[in-house]
């Protein structure tokens, strides 16, 4: 008999799924749109301890394969977010976790003490490519990562997942900074920054000249930070994402040493494409005689 449930960081994840943070909104506000039942967790859009406008447009295109996306994180503002979604979170049919950032070690730690008062947020994200004062993500510093997941978990008690980016180099040194810090897991990774110019009009593509690049094409590179990760931390659990539309993409980070796989930029062309996901994960474990994804986790065969 077949489970897809997996443990991540000794908490049982009903499927192996995460809907990532910024594509399921503040995730009661998608509950008609994505069947939230396919998921082992969903993570609402990420907050700040005060109202963020984000960026004018344009802020979203589409480019090759992929997407540039530069909203600029806008956000109501942890208090306002609470008074609007905290009471209806718990209908949500899922673990939710929140998201938090700041320009700031204390403004991360401020939205998550928050957070904590919030029964229904089972988790909190610590959203590290967030740019600091200087405007540099804390994501490429592993002093600074750990600096920010230090903070975080003195202010709450719930389970702490850092969310790292691709552009660190090297990343596995960022990921061991903040597990160091009292991470409970990571998130390799977010977006890699990119640009796009329309040559006819010569204006960049998104309003912040550099954008978030996600999509298919971000695939291999997050896989490579995965397996770099794994390499260095391999007891450490990883939540992977970048580039999953299929359940071959799940399994490619399963096999790669992630416990679970988030889907972001897929839910805007299918909004439901986790059922599809994980009927055909199903499939393959039966077809493979495994009785739940743990089977794979790290278990892919090298070149001897």
């Amino acid at each position: 008999m077949v489970s897809v449930a997996v443990e991540l960081a000794g908490r049982t994840l009903a499927t192996p799924l995460v809907a990532a943070s910024g594509t399921v909104g503040s995730v009661v506000d998608f509950g008609a749109t994505v069947d939230f039942t396919r998921y082992g967790a969903v993570v609402a859009k990420s907050v700040s301890p005060e109202p963020w406008s984000g960026r004018p447009a344009p802020r979203i295109a589409p480019v090759g394969g992929g997407m540039l996306n530069g909203i600029g994180i806008q956000n109501p503002g942890v208090d306002a977010w609470i008074d609007a979604y905290a009471d209806r979170l718990a209908d949500v049919p899922s673990e939710v976790w929140g998201s938090v950032v700041g320009h700031a070690p204390d403004e991360f730690a401020a939205v998550a003490s928050r957070f904590d008062d919030v029964a229904a947020i089972r988790a909190i994200e610590v959203n590290l490519s967030c740019p600091n004062l200087d405007g540099i993500p804390f994501a490429l510093d592993p002093s600074l990562s750990g600096q920010v997941v230090e903070r975080v978990r003195a202010a709450t008690g719930k389970p702490i997942g850092a969310k790292l980016s691709p552009d660190a180099h090297p990343i596995a040194q960022v990921a061991e900074s903040v597990m160091d810090a009292g991470a409970d897991w990571v998130v390799v990774g977010n977006t890699a920054r990119g640009a796009g110019i329309d040559v006819h009009t010569r204006r960049p593509l998104t309003s912040g000249l550099i954008a978030g690049y996600s999509g298919d094409p971000l695939r291999p590179i997050a896989l490579r930070c995965v397996l770099e990760v794994a390499s260095l931390l391999p007891d450490a659990p990883i939540v992977a994402c970048g580039g999953v539309s299929t359940a071959d993409h799940v399994i490619e980070y399963l096999l790669a040493g992630a416990t679970a796989v988030g889907i972001g930029s897929a839910h805007f062309a299918t909004p439901r494409v986790a059922n599809r996901i994980l009927k055909d994960l199903e499939r393959h474990l039966e077809r493979s005689h495994l009785v739940g994804p743990s089977q794979l986790i790290g278990a892919y065969e090298p070149w001897t």
